[in-house]
């Protein structure tokens, strides 16, 4: 049942270009987290710059408000990273007129303090700007010429963002979860409410996107399409698309988006959204569920594109280094390269 739930989605590049086991050891999948702001210095709020491995984003937050003699939801992060891997991310801690600790105390054999500032507000999820990636990927087999042609193609002109597998919980956890929640079998907490409503909505985002990939036509507007614009996240509506329109998306300058699903406004309009009713109506059991908790509906852009993309082959090994701006899938990029494996029972501290 939970892996029916995730198809493989379809790919847009003629990949894979071959295989290859990725994040064999933590090292192998590495993140850096960048803010895109300077922060000020001063203020109430300690920013706590931290590598971790093998550790998820939550469980080093609860141990920094542990440490720290304040509640959980004192600290801040901007994003949950990947487990397994070595990542450098922000967390903030409101003290609350506690007097500061020696923060070195935190640092353990998987947990290293970086950097120490002082800011006037607390992280809040999705601040920063991008990611940086270096990815090893182990052993690949396949064809080095068609791997290289499609990394060209995804720096040219980028890849479908779709939601990433961790997205759906370990064994697709949180979709099951959802679809009992939904049908009144079980009571989640709040938190995990959260969760399970990402999920369900991330799901329908990728079936959007699933069809439009079949379709050719991801990358591109459609009539009555919303569009974002690549440097402002401003989306607008086009009902009648011209040759400015076609010129601006090839320069990836807006992008066609998909629904973060919801009741009410935004919606498309005309072929792009009769295209997206039709792919939503045969998914009844998720729409009513999140109709029923009154979901503000969002836009997500189709695209996703990548800055800085270099690789190399090392004897078998494929290197991987790229960045990502907040929200888009490493993952998602790999796929459009590889098929991908990953170790069955990886050695996970926390």
């Amino acid at each position: 049942m939970n892996e029916a739930l995730i198809p493989d989605w379809p790919r847009a590049l003629g990949g894979p270009a071959g295989s290859a086991l990725l994040r064999a050891e933590p090292e192998d999948f590495r993140v850096d987290e960048q803010l895109g702001f300077p922060l000020d210095g001063t203020g109430d709020q300690v920013w706590l710059r931290l590598e971790k491995r093998n550790s998820n984003t939550a469980w080093v937050a609860g141990r920094i408000a542990g440490f720290a003699g304040v509640g959980e939801v004192d600290v801040g992060y901007s994003g949950l990273k990947d487990r397994r891997a070595l990542t450098r991310q922000w967390f903030s801690v409101a003290l609350g007129g506690r007097a500061e600790p020696d923060w070195k105390g935190l640092e353990s054999a998987d947990l290293s303090l970086l950097e120490v500032c002082r800011h006037g507000c607390k992280l809040r999820r999705g601040e920063h700007l991008a990611n940086r990636f270096q990815i090893r990927l182990r052993g690949f087999e396949g064809d080095r010429e068609a791997c290289a042609r499609i990394l060209a193609e995804i720096q040219a002109g980028g890849f479908p963002n779709y939601f990433g597998e961790q997205r759906f919980g370990i064994g697709n956890g949180n979709l099951v979860a959802a679809l009992q929640w939904f049908a009144g079998e079980i009571r989640p907490k709040r938190p995990e409410q959260g969760y399970y409503l990402s999920a369900a909505r991330s799901l329908l985002f990728n079936r959007v996107l699933a069809r439009r990939v079949e379709l050719g036509n991801w990358d591109r507007p459609l009539p009555g399409d919303l569009m974002v614009a690549a440097d402002s996240d401003h989306c607008f509506p086009l009902f009648k698309v011209e040759d400015t329109h076609r010129e601006r998306c090839a320069r990836r300058e807006i992008h066609p988006t998909g629904p973060l699903y919801g009741t009410g406004e935004p919606r498309p309009s005309r072929e792009a959204g009769d295209l997206e009713r039709s792919v939503l109506a045969g998914e009844g059991d998720w729409t009513k569920g999140i109709d029923a908790r009154r979901m503000r509906p969002e836009r997500r852009a189709l695209r996703a594109l990548t800055g800085n993309l270099e690789w190399a082959f090392e004897g078998y090994d494929l290197n991987l280094s790229f960045e990502l701006t907040t929200g888009a899938y490493a993952t998602a990029l790999l796929r459009e390269l590889v098929r991908y494996f990953v170790p069955e029972n990886p050695d996970l501290t926390a």
